[in-house]
């Protein structure tokens, strides 16, 4: 399994005076001399460089401690996730596939050679433990593709040491800075040597910053455009099944299905309505995992509530086997899902639909007008969704209609979410309002679902000759926190749902 390294450092420019003295950072008992490394590394990248406009970086690199395949993906502003695999001679499959949504169809090939001299520092303290690593490394660049330009440039790298405070960083600069060293002006070796080595006709031009959204299309885009941004960025961490990835994804592809809903009147639904579709395959191919793990939650902490003389029979060693059950089996199905040429489509289309968006007339409108018109309607069909809910007798029917209800205030939420750039604060308190009846709304419908869970699992019990018993228990206590839902609701919806909602 590859090996995922946290990395928090920040590049410096460099001339010909080296590394200035460091012992009087606070906190660095001394400044070891670790020598110099000759590093040699390849990147790779697609023919048009799209892991690089993703800051996403690949290489195979000899030389240094750390010789083999990296993968390095963007966390935040100076940090990163190191992926690494032992040394090949082709791209390891584990990385290529945290890849595969970036690259697609296309091929992965040697960009850029880099050769460094690393001059190493290690930063200690008084316990020396490290602080941190300094380096200074004279760069080699040579363009493997497009006529073999060459650049070369020295610059300091300093690295925070595993699990440091990130302040340390800040008390470093500072001394770099009162001797003169400013920030480098490239994010990476990388993203420099790309712009050094390219051909004049190919030299990138800056990327002009977006203009501001100014018409109901702009704003409705904008929101599109992030959904299918966090689909994208995501999609190595579903792989590599990091906590709440699947979720976050899941909520991104409905966030997108509710925007190409609410906003019918902005783009045309003849083409996103099968992109939603689509949206709504993948969503469901994320919860399989998801729903169950919910559940799961939701059954350990309603046994644990229970008192022990209530407790009858091997339930927890059940539920646990139930739990488990398909895990890796859907594990490995989601990852075929993500490798899939209708998942890459999707994306391909996604990216079509932000490129060219299908824009109808009402897309020229003002927010206040458009925008806040889609927003009240929504919120008038979430009204009418509670109050037939409230109307309606307790039972099936009740259930059904407040999961209706719970859906169209998610539906309803995102569309305020999409409105808050352009109409402020009413937009934004709709936003919370909504999300605040989801949650109760949410928490009957799991009520919902861990009855219906409950009595499978009684009747495998019984079946098996167990005792039933504390099924039944749990059944009657998830049917009393429904109820309480259910006869919170009214007063929580006269609070919501009183006033304009934009």
């Amino acid at each position: 399994m590859a090996d995922t390294q946290r990395e928090i450092e920040r590049k410096y420019e460099s001339d010909e005076s080296g590394l200035p003295d460091l012992t009087g950072v606070a906190g660095v008992e001394a400044v070891i001399d670790k020598g110099v490394a000759h590093l040699d590394a390849v990147y790779y990248d697609t023919a048009d460089e799209r892991l690089a406009a993703a800051s996403l970086t690949l290489r195979r690199r000899t030389g240094g401690s750390d010789a083999g395949w990296h993968l390095k993906v963007p966390v935040a502003p100076g940090v990163r996730d190191e992926i690494r695999e032992p040394l090949s001679d082709t791209v390891p499959r584990t990385l290529a596939g945290l890849v595969r949504a970036r690259v697609r169809e296309a091929e992965l090939l040697p960009v850029v050679r880099l050769r460094s001299d690393r001059d190493i520092r290690h930063l200690v303290g008084a316990d020396g433990a490290l602080l941190a690593e300094v380096s200074v490394d004279a760069v080699r660049a040579e363009r493997l593709t497009d006529g073999g330009g060459t650049a070369q440039w020295t610059e300091i790298e300093v690295e925070l040491a595993d699990g440091g405070d990130p302040v340390f960083l800040d008390k470093v600069e500072k001394r770099l800075r009162k001797a003169g060293v400013r920030p480098s002006s490239s994010t990476s070796k990388l993203a420099r040597a790309l712009s050094e080595t390219a051909p004049k006709k190919q030299k990138r031009k800056a990327t002009p910053a977006p203009e501001e959204p100014r018409t109901a299309g702009d704003h409705v885009l904008a929101y599109a455009r992030a959904q299918r941004d966090a689909i994208l960025e995501l999609d190595p961490a579903v792989r590599q099944d990091a906590y709440d990835s699947v979720h976050r994804m899941r909520v991104a592809t409905r966030r997108l299905r509710g925007t190409f809903r609410s906003y019918g009147k902005v783009l045309d639904r003849t083409v996103t309505d099968p992109i939603g579709e689509e949206l709504k395959w993948l969503a469901g191919e994320l919860g399989v995992d998801r729903d169950r793990e919910v559940l799961t939650e939701r059954l350990t902490t309603v046994l644990a509530e229970l008192p022990r003389t209530l407790v009858s029979g091997p339930i927890r060693t059940r539920m646990r086997t139930w739990a488990n059950a398909r895990r890796g089996g859907s594990r490995r199905r989601l990852i075929g899902v993500l490798d899939s040429k209708r998942y890459l489509a999707l994306l391909d289309t996604l990216d079509a639909l932000v490129a060219e968006p299908p824009l109808l007339k009402d897309a020229a409108g003002t927010p206040e007008k458009v925008i806040a018109k889609a927003v009240r309607k929504d919120f008038g069909k979430v009204s009418a969704l509670v109050a037939e809910a409230i109307g309606a007798p307790p039972g099936a029917d009740r259930d059904l209609a407040l999961h209706e209800a719970r859906k169209k205030a998610k539906r309803t939420r995102y569309a305020a979410e999409a409105a808050t750039p352009s109409l402020g604060a009413p937009a934004r308190a709709l936003a919370k309002s909504m999300k605040s009846l989801t949650s109760l709304l949410g928490e009957h419908q799991d009520s919902v679902m861990v009855r219906l869970t409950l009595r499978e699992l009684s009747a495998v019990a019984h079946a098996a000759g167990e005792s039933s018993f504390t099924y039944g228990v749990l059944y009657g206590r998830e049917e009393q926190r429904a109820a309480g839902v259910e006869a919170a609701l009214p007063g929580a919806w006269e609070e919501i749902g009183s006033g304009e909602p934009v």
